[in-house]
């Protein structure tokens, strides 16, 4: 991990002994839209899919979900959202996302999906506290192009004094180049 800071910026001493990252990545991708042409498939539904997938290429990279949860996802969609944002001191902060707008890289199985994670650690100045790139690798592979994909990212931050944060989650897709990034507010409450 790298411990950075915007330009300018000192780093707090609060953060000397270092936030610590444990990425535990759960990454399941579900099942997939029908692209291929198919006999089956009723003209006005094969043509709604085409049109997904040009809208598809043309969106940027984005988050359909982001939200802190308590603990993995099970599936896509399969998760439940953590009822609030504070968290004591040493607690593993578990984030859900959906990325969409994704490319798709060509493979021996069909078509690939690549993208890369990492995180900022922000306190309320804007401050960089901590920060990763390429932390966790998100790949998965299908005979058809995956729409419903989703991965569990885990923090566990040490050293954080009682206050408000900022967690940003970025993505990367290695494939089209396109970058995505989320922001969770997050509180380390005071211990009683």
């Amino acid at each position: 991990m790298t411990m950075g800071k915007r330009a300018g910026a000192a780093r707090p001493a609060s953060l000397a002994r270092a936030v610590s990252l444990a990425a535990g990545l759960a990454l399941l991708p579900a099942a997939s839209l029908a692209q291929q042409a198919s006999p089956s498939l009723p003209q006005g539904l094969a043509s709604a899919y085409e049109a997904l997938d040009a809208a598809w290429q043309q969106a940027p990279l984005t988050f359909a979900a982001l939200t802190f949860t308590d603990g993995p996802a099970s599936g896509y969609g399969r998760y439940t959202p953590r009822a609030d944002a504070v968290f004591a001191a040493g607690d593993t902060l578990t984030v859900y996302a959906e990325p969409v707008g994704f490319g798709y890289e060509q493979t021996a199985e069909g078509y690939g999906v690549r993208l890369t994670a990492g995180f900022e650690l922000l306190n309320t100045s804007g401050q960089v506290l901590a920060e990763q790139t390429g932390f966790a690798d998100l790949r998965a592979d299908s005979r058809n192009r995956l729409r419903e994909f989703h991965a569990t990212l885990s923090f566990a931050f040490e050293g954080l004094r009682p206050g408000e944060y900022r967690l940003v989650t970025k993505l990367t897709d290695t494939v089209s180049g396109k970058t995505a990034s989320g922001e969770l507010p997050f509180t380390i409450r005071a211990t009683e």
